[in-house]
């Protein structure tokens, strides 16, 4: 009697999740095409705002630039040159390496004002001031984080902590896609010639807690950009789409029995591989390039994995409706040996963030481009080590630091924020780094309040409960 009734529990089950979760499961995937244009998270109301940029080029400078280097120019801190600091410039702060009373340490390299807006650049960055009134300069960032990986998984993906998406994981969740044939979020990485520093992670360009189609595709630096992007040898097209359509049927069934979401996404990733055969070979033709734009970005611009051909690709993917296109270049961490490694950094990598800008603006795309610069935090004014006059090093500053933004609705030609006399905290117009994430999905025309992910029993959002855009530097 217990058996008969089991059964008859069993069968009656079996019907509700059939006809419940076979119609979930095949409305999921006759979804996937529509939602992937049109942004994921198309059903949640009000998130969306007027856009002013269409993709974001994101030029992140992994080990942090020196403020002081590069864009403080301190004209009292260069007086105190080789002075013991101050110890109310100490008390509070916390440091990686530095222990003891340090040497205070000014910068080396010889500033000027540039441009019809005169904003002061270091002499490393003479492409940079070529183009220095299309850039908004914010020197007043700072970050909760002092350390090199908590530091970067805050500002690319909102926690210090693993498991959380990326930024263009939220974009490309909110807003889809608008080319059907590439991803719509690209991570590319380079190394520069100072030294290797620390490792990157895929965390950086990781889904987190959303569903895995949403993460970034890493673009690799050496052969292939994408693993197994060309058929094998005898294996044609139209038997790849055979084979394709075959194993479609089977997921379908069992994403109709079990409405699995690891199951839609690994649909949806076979299909972007297979249109990905076609458009990534024309993609990466870097050398159909015209000469002079060659030249623009410099000799490395046709040679794969280097700064240089990240950034004209970058060019290449946000002509072709890219949303995120994430560049990461490693080496910017000068605990020592800083002079010769800054200006090792920047010879890699003006030239050519310059020729993206240049590039952009006379195709009429930077209108419309957002293009962010920057590291994790910034760099003490106290040196770390000896100091000598040929070499000095600078510890971890989460205090302030300098980024840049150009194009994609920012006002060009400006500087906003500012810092005391010796670059040691903020005084005016602070930024945080979810103001910086709440101005970047602004522009894309995001409300970065609005766009949420319901996860084990929460909804969450990129800026978590933090975050304001900053509304002075937009046009």
């Amino acid at each position: 009697m217990d058996l008969s009734i089991n059964m008859q529990k069993a069968r009656a089950l079996t019907r509700r999740h059939f006809f419940g979760q076979a119609g979930m499961g095949f409305g999921a995937i006759a979804l996937q095409q529509l939602l992937a244009r049109n942004g994921y998270a198309a059903e949640e109301k009000g998130f969306r705002i007027p856009a002013k940029a269409k993709s974001i080029i994101y030029l992140h400078m992994a080990g942090s630039p020196s403020q002081i280097d590069l864009f403080e120019h301190k004209p009292a801190l260069t007086k105190f040159h080789g002075k013991a600091c101050p110890k109310e410039y100490l008390e509070g702060k916390r440091f990686a390496f530095i222990k003891g009373t340090p040497k205070m340490l000014g910068p080396v390299f010889d500033y000027k004002q540039h441009g019809q807006s005169g904003q002061w650049v270091s002499e490393l960055l003479p492409g940079l001031t070529s183009i220095i009134d299309d850039v908004c300069m914010i020197r007043s960032m700072h970050t909760d984080q002092f350390n090199h990986s908590p530091a970067q998984l805050l500002l690319h993906t909102g926690n210090p902590l693993l498991g959380y998406p990326s930024m263009g994981s939220w974009v490309t969740y909110g807003l889809g896609s608008e080319n059907s044939n590439l991803p719509a979020f690209v991570a590319m990485t380079s190394n520069g010639t100072a030294k290797q520093g620390q490792p990157l992670y895929d965390r950086l360009w990781g889904a987190g807690f959303l569903p895995g189609r949403f993460q970034g595709v890493k673009f690799r630096g050496q052969g292939d950009p994408i693993l197994d992007l060309y058929n094998p040898a005898g294996v044609t097209r139209e038997q790849r789409r055979r084979m394709l359509d075959a194993l479609n049927k089977l997921n379908q069934d069992q994403a109709s029995r079990f409405n699995d979401p690891a199951i839609a996404t690994r649909i949806a990733q076979y299909e972007l591989a297979f249109r990905m055969q076609m458009s990534v070979p024309e993609l990466i033709d870097i050398k159909s390039e015209p000469k002079s734009v060659l030249d623009m970005y410099g000799p490395d611009a046709t040679k794969s994995g280097r700064y240089a051909y990240n950034c004209l690709l970058a060019r290449r993917l946000a002509e072709r409706g890219v949303r995120f296109i994430q560049l990461y270049h490693r080496g910017w961490d000068a605990h020592g040996n800083a002079p010769k490694g800054v200006a090792a950094q920047c010879r890699d990598t003006d030239q050519s963030t310059a020729a993206l800008l240049r590039d952009l603006k006379q195709r009429g795309m930077l209108d419309d481009t957002l293009v962010v610069w920057g590291g994790e935090f910034g760099r003490t004014i106290y040196c770390q080590g000896k100091l000598t006059k040929q070499n000095y090093g600078r510890d971890h500053h989460p205090n302030c630091f300098t980024y840049w933004l150009a194009g994609g609705g920012v006002k060009g030609g400006i500087t906003y924020g500012e810092t005391d006399d010796y670059s040691v905290n903020v005084t005016e117009n602070p930024v945080h780094v979810h103001d910086l994430q709440a101005t970047i999905l602004h522009q894309l025309g995001i409300n970065h309040e609005r766009l949420t992910y319901r996860y084990q029993g929460r909804y969450f959002r990129l800026t978590d409960v933090h975050g304001k855009v900053v509304k002075d530097v937009l046009s």
